[in-house]
């Protein structure tokens, strides 16, 4: 039975490798983009709440773009910190900045998504660009950017972020996380109009105001812990164009500093990403732990000669798909690709568990009941 398993497995992983080596390389780089030529209007949206520790280093950075027809609007999302005193002491800086103030949260809301839906009615630009209070931007971003839309014809686009880290054993976790993300989202088929690939990041989602006022606005996704991905999907299944870069050297941010700030992150909207189907879930941690969990460990530990031959077979695909990734990436990262399996099955499982058992989430201090966050809001 282990044999076949393995086998199995080791199908999967050279299939793997076919799939994410011939198409990952299809995603261009946003360094790669020449400036614009033409200059629409432009609109950064930026919800915030108790974002102190790191706004003041991404809205310089913002407010600093080298594009000339843009402006910043700045939603305050009932912060209790000092991030209100760090808006008003940019705002006298950079005159194309605007702050306003959420005081309270209207039901059927998560703050977030209505935060970025009254920066939307703040603003008449023509293109909106809604992104993270944590995000670091290189001044030529909304120029190369503003340019490769125009050049493609595109109503949404969406970059991959360089995520950094101060912890090394964190980084390497990342690449297996986002390597399932690519597996599941299928980024470099986001472009096809006949595809449901789809895709949207929370770091940079670039829309057209009028596709985006088509398509709903945030106002469809309001109960959406997954606001960026399911942004994505409402623009791609309203017929608009789209499409996904790579961010390196370009767009950056420290998603979080440790695996434990990393599980607990997850941890809070992972089962929304299931629809909140208990199923699809545990069907996903089960796959995940089988495949990428279990091979290695059950190989070295089987004591025949087959069994470990598949599973060191395993071991230098998973090093290929590592190696010859597109972005930046350390040459041990594959070696914890076990490891962040194993996480990722955690995260699953616990935040289904979590949801289910408390019947809801909470989210920015709110809770949320499970039957609110399953009604459609369309």
């Amino acid at each position: 039975m282990l044999f076949y398993y393995l086998l199995a497995v080791l199908v999967f992983w050279v299939a793997l490798a076919i799939l994410l080596l011939m198409n990952a390389k299809k995603i261009r780089f946003l360094r790669d983009q020449p400036l614009a030529k033409v200059s629409p209007t432009v609109a950064v949206v930026i919800a915030v709440r108790n974002e102190e520790d790191n706004l003041a280093e991404a809205l310089k950075s913002v407010c600093s773009l080298d594009y000339p027809n843009y402006r910043v609007m700045v939603v305050n999302d009932r912060s209790t910190d000092q991030t209100q005193t760090i808006l008003e002491s940019f705002t006298g800086q950079y005159p194309h900045l605007s702050v306003s103030v959420v005081s309270e949260l209207p039901p059927g809301w998560l703050g977030k998504n209505h935060a970025l839906q009254q920066g939307y009615l703040c603003t008449d630009s023509e293109w909106l660009l809604f992104t993270d209070a944590d995000i670091v931007f290189d001044k030529a971003v909304l120029s190369r950017s503003m340019h490769y839309v125009t050049e493609h014809s595109l109503d949404h686009l969406t970059i991959f972020p360089e995520v950094k880290s101060r912890s090394l054993f964190l980084r390497s976790i990342l690449q297996t996380f986002f390597i399932m993300l690519e597996l599941r989202q299928k980024p470099w088929d986001a472009r096809n109009p006949n595809s449901d690939a789809h895709m949207g990041i929370g770091a940079f989602n670039l829309v057209k105001r009028s596709s985006y006022q088509h398509a709903g606005t945030h106002s469809r996704i309001r109960l959406r812990p997954d606001d960026d991905l399911q942004l994505g999907r409402l623009i791609k299944s309203s017929g608009f164009s789209q499409d996904v870069l790579y961010g390196e050297d370009q767009i950056g941010l420290e998603w979080y500093t440790s695996v434990g700030e990393f599980i607990d992150g997850l941890m809070k909207n992972m089962f929304s990403v299931f629809d909140y189907n208990p199923f699809k879930a545990l069907g996903t941690a089960i796959s995940t732990f089988l495949v990428f969990t279990l091979p290695l460990p059950a190989a070295l530990l089987s004591g025949n000669r087959w069994c470990i031959l598949f599973g060191l077979a395993i071991l230098v695909l998973q090093w290929l798909v590592m190696w010859f990734k597109p972005t930046r990436k350390q040459w041990w990262d594959f070696l914890t690709i076990a490891f962040a399996g194993a996480v990722m099955t955690y995260i699953v499982l616990k935040s289904t568990y979590k949801t289910l058992s408390q019947n809801g989430i909470v989210w920015r201090d709110s809770f949320y009941s499970l039957k609110e966050l399953k009604k459609r809001s369309d």
